[in-house]
């Protein structure tokens, strides 16, 4: 996998591209020369893995002829400083599911841990150094 990311200001705006071609725009926030353009690159993270985990779920519904109607995520990233250093990775990760249709909240369970434990490689990667969790609801 390669991406490119190209400056577009004098301060932290970049344009970024992958395979897909398609343009994502990240800046830095206002508070340190940014002029908020685009997403943070933490946010992407946290983003990325709702993608991941998004796509693994509407496959494995269809699969289960589950008649989803829509999907929501809200994601929530708890960050701690590594002391003598400025990084402050996501150590916690909540990723709670708003499903919307007549669904049997089994599969619906057992489509969410088929993601979170076998498919999702965001889900892999973040895992390593931050514990996640996830809830869900159901709405018809």
């Amino acid at each position: 996998m390669k991406v490119e990311l190209n400056r577009v200001d004098e301060a932290f705006h970049f344009e970024a591209t992958g395979a897909s071609g398609i343009a994502v725009n990240i800046d830095a926030g206002e508070n340190i020369g940014g002029h908020n353009a685009g997403a943070r690159p933490m946010e992407l993270l946290l983003m990325g893995l709702g993608g991941c985990t998004s796509i693994d779920l509407i496959l494995i519904l269809k699969k289960q002829r589950q008649p989803l109607e829509d999907l929501k995520l809200v994601i929530e990233g708890e960050r701690v400083k590594i002391e003598g250093t400025e990084m402050s990775p996501f150590r916690k990760i909540n990723i709670h599911f708003v499903f919307k249709g007549n669904l049997d909240q089994n599969k619906v369970e057992k489509a969410i841990a088929l993601s979170m434990e076998k498919y999702c490689s965001a889900t892999a990667q973040l895992a390593c150094s931050s514990e996640i969790t996830h809830s869900f609801e159901i709405n018809e």
